[in-house]
C-alpha cells in the first residue's frame, strides 16, 4: 500500500511539473512574439491594415489553440490521475516522449511561418523600393526629355525665323533687281528703237541723195567730168559733217550722266590735288632747284657729257677703266668727270657694304679714296643708308666718328645736314624722317661726335609742346642716347624726366604714349641695361683723339649742296698729289702694297664670293619647311591657354607680351582673343580691357583688330547669335575707348541691299553699347564730328532718299532716333536741292539748244537736204527735251 502511495503521489508531482513547464513555455513564447512585434513596429513603423488584422486573427488562434492544448492537458492530467494506477509508467513515458515531438515538430513549424512571413514582408518592401526607383527614374527621363524637346522646338523656331527673314531680304534682292533689269531693258529698248528710226531715216535721207548725185553725176558727166568730181567731194564732206554732228548729238544725250558724275569727281580730285601740291611745295621747290645747279654744271663742258655723267647712263668698270687709259691730259674735265662718278660709286658701295663685323676692314678701303673731295658724297651715302635701313645706325655713326678723327669738316657737314634735314622733317610734320634723323643725331651724341647740348635743345623743342607723335619721339631719343647723358649731363636728364613726370600727371596725352613714358622711367630705373652707348665692337675711337662738334637747332646752317656736283678743279693733279700723300701718313707705306695686291686678288676675290653664294643657295635649298604649321599650333595653345588661366586682364596682358612673337604673329594674338571672347556664354568685360591694352601698347595690334573688324563683319552671317552678341559688344568696347579708330565705321554700308539680318543684328547691338557706355549726346557729338563724315557716310547714306529713310527708320526701331537729326533735315530739304541743282542744268541746255540752232541754219544754206535734216533734228530735240522737263 506505501508503495501505490507513493507511486501515485509521484505521478501526480510529475504532472503538475509538466503542466508549470507547459505554462512557462507559453509565456515565453508569448514574450518573444510580443518583443518580436515591437521590434517589427519599431523598425518598420505601422504595418498595413490587412497584415495587422490577419496577425491578429493568427495571435489569437494560437492562444485559443494554446488554451484548448492546456484544458487539453489538464483533463489528461486529470484522467492520468484516476487511471494512472491502471496504466504502466512506461506507456506513460512514451506518450511523453511523443508529446514532446508533437511539440517540438509545432514550435519548428511556427519558426518556419515566422520566416517564410519575414521574408515574404522583406520581398514586398524590396520590390516596393525598386518599383519607387522605377518611377523616378522614368520621371526625370520624361523630364529631361521634354526640356530637350523643347530646346529643339525653340531651336526650330529661331531656324524657321532666320529662314523667312533671309527669304524675304532674298525676295526683296530679286524684287530690286528684277525692277532694275526692267528699267535697263526699257532704257536699251527706247535706245534701240530711237537709233533704228534714226538708222531708217538716215538712210532714207541717203537713198534720196544717191537718187539725186546719179541724175546730177548723169547731167554733169556729159557737161565736163573734172567739175562732177570736185562737185561730188563737197557733196561727200557736206553730208559727211551732218553724220558727224548728228553722231555727236546722239552720244551728248547717251552720255549726259556720265557727264555730271566726271564733273564732280573732277572736283573731288582738283580739292585733293590742291592739297598734295600744298604740302609738296616746298619738296619740288627745292628738286627744281638740285636739277637747275646740277644742269647749269653739266653743260659747262659738253663733251665730257658723252663720256658718261653722274646720274646718266650706266658705264660697266671695265669700259670705264678704257675711256680714263684713253685721256691723255690727266688734268682735263673729261677726266675730271671720269674719276668723280669712279670716286661716287666707290664711296657709295663702301658705304652700302658696310656692317659691325666688316667695319675694321671697309675702314682703310674708305680712306684709300679721296675723302676731300668726295666729302658732299661721302655725307650724302651715309644719310641714304640711314634713312633706308636704321636699324644699322650706330654703325654709320661710328663710321662717321672714325673718319672724323682724321677730317674734322666732313662730321662737322654731316652733323649740319641731318640737323637740317631734322628741322625739315619737323615743319613737314614727316614722322618717319623725324625718327631717322633723331636716331642718327643720338648715335653721333653717343660716339661724342656732337655735343650733348644739341641732345638737351633737341628734346626741349620736342616737349614743349607735347603731342602723341612729339612725345614718342622724344621717348625714343632718350632711349637711344639715355646712357651718355646720364654720365655727362646727369642733372639735364633730371630735367628732362621731371618733365616727362609732369606729361603723365597731365594726361592728355593717348594712353599708347603714357605706356612708353613708363616703360622709359623702368628703363631709367635699370640705369639703362639692354640701351649702351656704344655696342663694344663699335667703340673703335678712343676718347683723346675724338674731336666733338658744338652746334645749336638755332643757328643758320649751311648745308653746302654745291659739294654733291662735280666742278672741273684747275689744280687737280695738284690736290690728287696731296691727298696721296696724306693717305700715306694715315695708312702708311702698306696702303700702296694692299692697293697692288688688290688689283691682283679682284678675281679670286670674285670666285671666292660666288663659291660662298653657292654654297649658301645649297644651305638655303636643304633647310627643311614646317607645312604642318606645329609651331602656330602651339602658339595658339599658348596664348588660349594664359588668357583662360588668367585672374585679371593686367595679369593676362603681362604674360602675352612676354610671349616671343616673329613679325607677322602679332595677328594670332589677336584673333585667338577674339574667339575666346566668342565662346563666352555672355560677353566678359575682361577681353574688352585686355584688346583695349594692346591696342594702346602698339599701333600693331590696333591695324590687327582694325583688320579683324572688317572680316568679321564681311562674315557675320556665318555667327551664331550669342557669338554675333560678344563680338559686337567687345568691338563696341574698343570704340568707346577710343582704343580703335572709328573710321573702321566706313565699311558698314546701311542699306536695305547691302546688309543682311545678321549684320543689322549687329550693327543694333554694336550703337547701342555705345549709347550706354557714352551716352547719347556725346555719341551723337562723335557721329557729327566734321572731320569724321567721310566715314559715316555710308552709315547715313545721303544719296537716295529710299535709302535715306532707311537708316532713320532701323535707327529709330532700335530707340537711338536722337542721332538722326540731322538725317531728318536733309531729307526735308532734299527736294529743294534737287530743284536748285536742276537749274543750272536747265540753263546750259537753253544755250546749247541756242548753239545747235545756229550752226543747223550755217548747214542749211549750203545744202537743202542739210537743213531738212537739221530741222527734223531739231524737233526732235525739242520733244526730248519737253518730256525731260515733264
Amino acid at each position: 500500500m506505501g508503495g501505490k502511495l507513493r507511486e501515485e503521489r509521484y505521478e501526480k508531482r510529475n504532472g503538475d511539473v509538466k503542466i508549470r513547464d507547459d505554462k512557462d513555455r507559453e509565456r515565453s513564447r508569448d514574450k518573444e512574439t510580443r518583443v518580436r512585434d515591437e521590434k517589427h513596429q519599431k523598425e518598420h513603423g505601422e504595418r498595413k491594415v490587412q497584415d495587422s488584422d490577419e496577425e491578429n486573427k493568427r495571435v489569437e488562434r494560437e492562444r485559443t489553440g494554446r488554451e484548448r492544448d492546456r484544458s487539453h492537458h489538464q483533463d489528461r492530467g486529470r484522467e492520468t490521475d484516476d487511471s494512472f494506477r491502471s496504466r504502466r509508467s512506461r506507456y506513460d513515458l512514451e506518450d511523453d516522449d511523443d508529446r514532446k515531438k508533437r511539440k517540438r515538430a509545432e514550435r519548428h513549424n511556427d519558426s518556419e511561418d515566422d520566416d517564410d512571413r519575414k521574408e515574404r514582408k522583406r520581398a514586398g518592401r524590396s520590390n516596393e523600393s525598386v518599383d519607387g526607383g522605377d518611377r523616378k527614374e522614368r520621371k526625370r527621363a520624361g523630364r529631361r526629355n521634354d526640356s530637350e524637346d523643347d530646346d529643339e522646338r525653340k531651336e526650330k523656331r529661331a531656324e524657321r525665323r532666320n529662314d523667312s527673314e533671309d527669304d524675304d531680304d532674298r525676295k526683296e534682292r530679286k524684287r530690286a533687281e528684277r525692277h532694275r533689269d526692267r528699267k535697263t531693258d526699257d532704257k536699251h529698248r527706247k535706245e534701240r528703237n530711237r537709233r533704228d528710226d534714226d538708222d531708217e531715216e538716215e538712210g532714207f535721207r541717203g537713198r534720196e541723195d544717191e537718187e539725186g548725185l546719179r541724175s546730177r553725176r548723169s547731167h554733169n558727166d556729159y557737161e565736163d567730168g573734172d567739175d562732177g568730181k570736185e562737185r561730188k567731194r563737197a557733196e561727200r564732206q557736206n553730208n559727211q559733217k551732218v553724220e558727224d554732228k548728228r553722231r555727236n548729238e546722239r552720244n551728248r544725250h547717251a552720255d549726259g550722266e556720265d557727264i555730271r558724275y566726271k564733273r564732280d569727281r573732277e572736283v573731288k580730285g582738283q580739292h585733293q590735288e590742291d592739297r598734295r601740291d600744298g604740302e609738296l611745295n616746298e619738296h619740288q621747290e627745292e628738286r627744281r632747284n638740285m636739277e637747275v645747279n646740277e644742269r647749269r654744271d653739266a653743260n659747262i663742258n659738253t663733251s665730257a657729257s658723252n663720256l658718261g655723267r653722274s646720274g646718266g647712263v650706266y658705264i660697266p668698270p671695265f669700259k670705264l677703266a678704257r675711256m680714263m687709259k684713253d685721256v691723255q691730259d690727266k688734268s682735263s674735265a673729261e677726266y675730271q668727270r671720269l674719276t668723280w662718278d669712279a670716286l661716287r660709286k666707290s664711296i657709295n658701295g663702301l658705304v652700302n657694304k658696310v656692317n659691325a663685323t666688316n667695319i675694321k676692314n671697309i675702314i682703310p678701303e674708305l680712306f684709300a679714296e679721296n675723302l676731300i673731295r668726295g666729302r658732299g658724297l661721302f655725307c650724302r651715302s651715309c644719310m641714304k643708308s640711314q634713312m633706308a635701313s636704321p636699324g644699322f645706325t650706330d654703325v654709320f655713326a661710328a663710321l662717321v666718328a672714325v673718319v672724323n678723327t682724321k677730317f674734322h669738316e666732313i662730321g662737322n657737314l654731316l652733323l649740319r645736314r641731318v640737323v637740317l634735314q631734322l628741322k625739315r622733317a619737323y615743319k613737314r610734320n614727316d614722322k618717319p624722317q623725324l625718327l631717322a634723323a633723331v636716331k642718327f643725331i643720338a648715335h653721333l651724341v653717343n660716339q661724342q661726335v656732337a655735343h650733348e647740348i644739341i641732345a638737351l635743345e633737341l628734346i626741349t623743342v620736342l616737349l614743349e609742346t607735347p603731342t602723341d607723335d612729339s612725345v614718342e619721339v622724344a621717348v625714343g631719343f632718350v632711349t637711344e642716347c639715355g646712357s651718355i647723358l646720364q654720365e655727362y649731363t646727369p642733372q639735364g636728364l633730371h630735367g628732362i624726366f621731371e618733365r616727362f613726370r609732369g606729361i603723365l600727371h597731365e594726361g592728355e596725352i593717348d594712353k599708347r604714349v603714357q605706356f612708353l613714358i613708363e616703360n622709359l622711367f623702368a628703363i631709367r630705373k635699370a640705369k639703362f641695361q639692354g640701351y649702351p652707348a656704344i655696342r663694344p665692337e663699335l667703340d673703335l675711337v678712343d676718347q683723346e683723339d675724338q674731336f666733338t662738334h658744338e652746334l645749336s637747332l638755332e643757328d643758320e646752317i649751311d648745308p653746302e649742296t654745291t659739294l654733291d656736283i662735280f666742278k672741273p678743279d684747275p689744280q687737280f693733279l695738284e690736290n690728287e698729289k696731296l691727298y696721296e700723300d696724306l693717305k700715306k701718313s694715315i695708312l702708311g707705306d702698306e696702303s700702296e702694297d694692299d692697293t697692288a695686291s688688290d688689283d691682283n686678288g679682284d678675281d679670286e676675290d670674285d670666285d671666292e664670293d660666288e663659291d660662298e653664294i653657292d654654297e649658301e643657295e645649297e644651305e638655303e635649298r636643304m633647310k627643311i619647311q614646317d607645312e604642318t604649321e606645329t609651331n602656330l599650333v602651339n602658339l595658339r595653345r599658348t596664348i588660349y591657354l594664359t588668357i583662360m588661366s588668367s585672374v585679371d586682364f593686367e595679369e593676362a596682358g603681362h604674360k602675352l607680351l612676354k610671349i616671343k612673337l616673329e613679325p607677322g604673329q602679332e595677328m594670332e594674338l589677336c584673333i585667338m582673343l577674339l574667339e575666346c571672347c566668342s565662346q563666352e556664354r555672355t560677353y566678359l568685360r575682361y577681353y574688352g580691357l585686355l584688346g583695349q591694352r594692346f591696342c594702346m601698347y602698339n599701333k600693331v595690334y590696333q591695324e590687327n583688330f582694325e583688320k579683324n573688324f572688317v572680316q568679321q563683319y564681311s562674315m557675320i552671317h556665318r555667327l551664331e547669335t550669342n557669338k554675333l552678341r560678344n563680338v559686337a559688344k567687345f568691338f563696341a568696347h574698343l570704340l568707346g575707348t577710343d582704343a580703335l579708330p572709328w573710321h573702321v565705321l566706313a565699311y558698314i554700308r546701311l542699306t536695305e541691299e547691302d546688309t543682311t539680318s545678321s549684320s543689322r543684328i549687329f550693327i543694333k547691338i554694336l550703337f547701342q553699347e555705345l549709347s550706354e557706355h557714352l551716352g547719347i549726346r556725346l555719341l551723337n557729338e562723335r557721329l557729327t564730328d566734321p572731320t569724321m563724315q567721310d566715314s559715316f557716310e555710308s552709315i547715313f547714306p545721303k544719296d537716295n532718299p529710299k535709302n535715306t529713310r532707311f537708316s532713320i527708320n532701323f535707327f529709330t526701331s532700335i530707340g537711338l532716333g536722337g542721332i538722326t537729326e540731322n538725317l531728318r533735315e536733309y531729307l526735308k530739304n532734299m527736294p529743294r536741292l534737287i530743284m536748285q541743282q536742276q537749274k543750272p542744268v536747265s540753263e546750259s541746255d537753253d544755250e546749247s539748244d541756242s548753239s545747235g540752232s545756229s550752226s543747223d541754219s550755217d548747214t542749211s544754206s549750203s545744202d537743202g537736204s542739210g537743213s531738212d535734216s537739221s530741222s527734223s533734228d531739231e524737233s526732235e530735240s525739242d520733244e526730248r527735251r519737253r518730256k525731260r522737263r515733264r
